[in-house]
């Protein structure tokens, strides 16, 4: 706390020095514009609390709480100011003097154990210094709940942590208490995602972390994402305010922060809706069209367009089953409005799947405003004729994944023994190689090109579509293209050798960015084997394995009635680093068991 000599005498000693030379001499320059003195960077303190602090029988209506500081402050942020177990309307507040009066505009529960804090909310009122927190404890009965517990709230894909997200606990074990009930006991996340739930009673919770997006201390399937703990929980740490995760640190004292012992882990996912309807549908072109569901899984019984036959339609789930693509490979012209007609099991009344047919009726674009059909083929321009074929590579990944080949439309022929693969080596001699051309298992409309030849550096490698090689399902052939590669060449870069052990099931293994915001490479892995990150330029690098409990490549979210939580990831670290770094010109090897990781 600031002494008062710093705080009064040194101000008083500074203004009298300037009192003595403004008038001692009679010839300054008065024009000049004063100096000022050293910026003031220490926070406000609090000198009383009011009622006083483990305060009991504290009445239930009306009841003010006074914080007192040594300086004028002012609330910057008036969701800092949090009042557990929370009321429907949040504590409001008014400044008087170097007071912030915190009021509630509704009564408080009886005998029950409260904690006001004011976390992030209050910065002085000259500098905008910000006032670390305080946590006020009183009882409108005659005891106070003396028991506590610590965890840390993150983010289940990049396990960043989450701030700002409401932990709570909850007396009534039900499914549907986070739903419909505020909680009996809640906290809000600092920067670091840490929370410290104090003065509880010892009794058994349920525990979850919200990100409340409407504030209203419940959970929203809609707006909100979610963690909960697996089981029931019953703290055991007794409350004592010398404990270092009692204590309130500003958030950039990294060292203090970071020493906090955590007790519970949650990791936040979104959930997936579980009501199943179709929501939405558009024509993408005359022969193309999707539809996509509210809900993951979808289960179609059957589908059909009136007036085409079932064997001349094209369709694709995408990995969640929630989209469908649609084709219609018929060279008839197709009308204007395609009737889709649906068989799917939808959510009814009563929350239960059963079998429903919808009608969709598929517009073609700018058919049903003024624009004729002539007016329209005059406007056709040539991506309208010609089946459109994209080519894919990065040097960086050549190795590993070859070459993309995605079409516009699904080919309803091709030729693929016209498709060309040769490499030109430094002395411009063109030699022909071999290649494995192998159908995306889920996307019909992209191959994968994989070389069957040693890719040497220096070489150059073509890749060549000829000219009306493939046919669409519009009938359109495609263009003469093609795509040029080379190993990357810039002797500054470096390699990451991964050699993974402990496999026993499937997992993801990706190389991230150092913010873990992109992915940069990514192998599928299902034994023990050495992984290679080649062609990596100097800098910071993430490293996370995600567990993939069905196959499937992505990161499962979880399910908050099912009690299931999201597939789980962590980060490979090194001397409590989860971050790689990698200097120029470079071979480095790295040790990941997989087992070890995640125990």
């Amino acid at each position: 706390m600031k002494s008062l000599f710093s705080k009064y005498a040194l101000p008083a000693f500074l203004a009298a020095a300037l009192v003595f030379a403004l008038f001692s001499h009679s010839c300054a320059n008065t024009t000049q514009a004063p100096t000022g003195g050293a910026k003031d960077t220490i926070p406000p303190m609090i000198v009383k609390v009011s009622p006083a602090p483990g305060a009991l029988s504290v009445p239930v209506h009306g009841t003010q709480i006074v914080f007192t500081f040594d300086e004028y402050v002012v609330v910057k942020e008036p969701k800092g100011i949090y009042l557990s177990p929370p009321q429907e309307k949040s504590p409001k507040y008014r400044i008087r003097g170097k007071s912030v009066v915190v009021y509630f505009e509704e009564d408080l529960l009886p005998n029950t154990t409260y904690t006001l804090d004011l976390t992030g909310a209050i910065v002085d009122n000259n500098e905008g210094n910000f006032f670390p927190g305080y946590t006020a404890v009183f009882s409108t009965g005659t005891s106070i709940d003396s028991m506590m517990v610590t965890g840390t709230v993150q983010d289940c894909e990049d396990l960043k942590p989450i701030k700002g997200a409401t932990v709570m606990l909850y007396k009534d074990h039900g499914d549907s208490a986070v739903f419909l009930q505020r909680p009996f006991a809640s906290i809000k996340t600092d920067d670091w995602g840490f929370f410290c739930l104090r003065n509880l009673q010892d009794t058994l919770f349920r525990m979850y972390a919200v990100v409340d997006a409407n504030g209203n201390n419940k959970y929203d399937p809609d707006e909100d994402r979610i963690a909960f703990l697996d089981t029931l929980f019953r703290p055991t740490t007794v409350v004592n305010d010398t404990l270092p995760e009692l204590m309130k640190y500003e958030m950039k004292d990294t060292l203090n922060c970071k020493a906090r012992r955590s007790e519970v882990e949650l990791n936040v996912f979104r959930e997936r809706p579980s009501k199943q309807l179709i929501l939405n549908k558009a024509r993408l072109a005359d022969r193309a069209a999707y539809i996509t569901f509210m809900a993951p899984d979808a289960r179609i019984d059957s589908l059909w367009f009136r007036g085409i036959a079932a064997n001349r339609v094209i369709a694709q789930f995408n990995i969640p089953k929630d989209s469908l693509e649609l084709w219609v490979n018929d060279p008839r012209p197709m009308p204007d409005t395609l009737h889709l007609f649906v068989k799917y099991r939808k959510t009814d009344t009563l929350g239960v799947l059963s079998p429903a047919t919808e009608e969709i009726r598929l517009v073609r674009e700018n058919v049903a405003g003024s624009r004729s059909r002539r007016a329209a083929r005059t406007q056709t321009t040539r991506t309208d004729t010609v089946l459109t074929v994209n080519l894919q590579v990065a040097p960086e990944t050549f190795e590993q994944k070859g070459i993309a080949m995605e079409f516009q439309y699904p080919p309803v022929w091709g030729d693929f023994d016209a498709l060309e693969f040769r490499s030109v080596n430094p002395r411009q001699q063109e030699t022909e190689e071999k290649f494995k051309l192998v159908r995306d298992s889920l996307n019909l409309r992209r191959y994968l090109i994989t070389p069957q030849v040693q890719i040497l550096s220096g070489h150059e490698y073509i890749f060549k579509v000829p000219h009306r090689t493939f046919r669409d399902i519009n009938g359109h052939w495609n263009d003469s293209t093609e795509v040029k590669v080379s190993l990357p060449t810039d002797e500054n870069l470096s390699s990451l050798s991964v050699h993974v052990t402990g496999v026993t099931g499937k997992c993801v293994v990706d190389l991230l960015d150092e913010k873990r915001t992109k992915v940069l490479r990514s192998y599928s892995v299902s034994q023990d084997q050495t992984l290679s990150f080649p062609y990596l330029k100097q800098g910071k690098y993430s490293l996370r394995v995600t567990e993939d409990v069905n196959g499937n490549g992505i990161v499962d979210t979880g399910n908050l009635l099912q009690r299931r939580q999201p597939e789980r990831v962590r980060f490979f670290s090194v001397d409590d680093k989860d971050i790689l770094e990698i200097p120029e010109r470079s071979e480095i090897s790295q040790d990941l068991d997989i087992t070890s990781l995640f125990e």
